[in-house]
């Protein structure tokens, strides 16, 4: 199991975010927004910077993560958060798609992060048929490129959980169709990291970390890592002797008064090194 950061949750600025990575011995990053700008819209001038930036600290990009299916298909009443990118209709997702494939190919990057489009209630049988059609559609175009595409369990999104991962993934059997696993976002419907991992773990090639407590009017508060209910000390133990050998992409969210991100986000990198050596014995 290897470290690795999303960047904007450090700080906007990525060179601040890359120093910052580099005092975790952390190789790859993850991309989403660049100085306020989602990587799905950034600009030529804006990738070449930070492409030169990655360079300066010998750094690579491990994951790409972007809103392609953050997308109403259900009639969903409520959106998610979508980090500085602009809602782009069903009609637009495919060249979305390969839009952002190739700035993976530009970055050397050989998984980009994808959704199933927001929620609208339960994951019906008439509802995963219609996310398998776009799926399959959008499976050649990761084929063409040589990049995978990993589906994230999002809580605003139909797939939402682990279980629901699993399910969906199942049916479709390409190595351009992985999983991105996210305990945080199955806590936050109710599905416990432990169960979640279980049905999801064949797909996982990438795993988001998170932490939160559930406040008692149900609302939840993220954490420093380690300080939630989540339970990242059996989690990585799990995760662990499951024999994942890929990148925990830290998703800071925490925020504490009279802190700067990258300092919270310090205090989860710290966290997450302790936790990673103990599930694994400092092999």
């Amino acid at each position: 199991m290897k470290l690795s950061v999303i960047t904007d949750e450090i700080a906007d600025d990525l060179q601040t975010a890359l120093q910052v990575a580099r005092e975790f011995g952390i190789d790859r990053v993850e991309l989403r927004t660049l100085w306020g700008v989602n990587i799905a819209q950034a600009d030529e001038v804006t990738l070449r910077r930070a492409k030169a930036l990655l360079q300066d600290h010998g750094m690579g990009v491990c994951s790409l993560a972007t809103p392609v299916f953050k997308t109403d298909l259900f009639g969903a009443s409520e959106r998610g958060p979508m980090h500085a990118a602009q809602e782009a209709d069903l009609a637009a997702q495919l060249p979305l798609l390969q839009h952002c494939l190739e700035v993976a190919a530009f970055f050397d990057a050989p998984l980009v992060r994808i959704f199933a489009f927001w929620r609208a209630g339960e994951l019906t049988p008439e509802r995963e048929a219609q996310i398998l059609g776009w799926l399959e559609r959008a499976i050649p175009y990761a084929e063409r490129a040589g990049i995978m595409l990993g589906l994230e369990n999002e809580h605003s999104c139909q797939v939402g959980t682990g279980a629901e991962l699993a399910r969906v993934l199942s049916q479709l059997n390409s190595p351009y169709l992985v999983g991105v696993w996210d305990p945080g976002n199955a806590f936050v419907l109710g599905e416990s990291a432990q169960a979640g991992f279980d049905a999801a773990q064949p797909y996982v090639r990438h795993i988001h970390i998170k932490d939160a407590i559930r406040q008692p009017n149900g609302s939840l508060r993220w954490v420093v890592v380690g300080q939630g209910e989540i339970g990242y000390h059996d989690h990585f133990q799990q995760i662990a002797a499951s024999g994942y050998t890929g990148y925990l992409s830290l998703e800071t969210h925490a925020r504490i008064e009279g802190l700067s991100q990258a300092e919270v986000s310090r205090q989860c990198l710290q966290a997450m090194q302790h936790l990673i050596e103990q599930a694994t014995g400092g092999k």
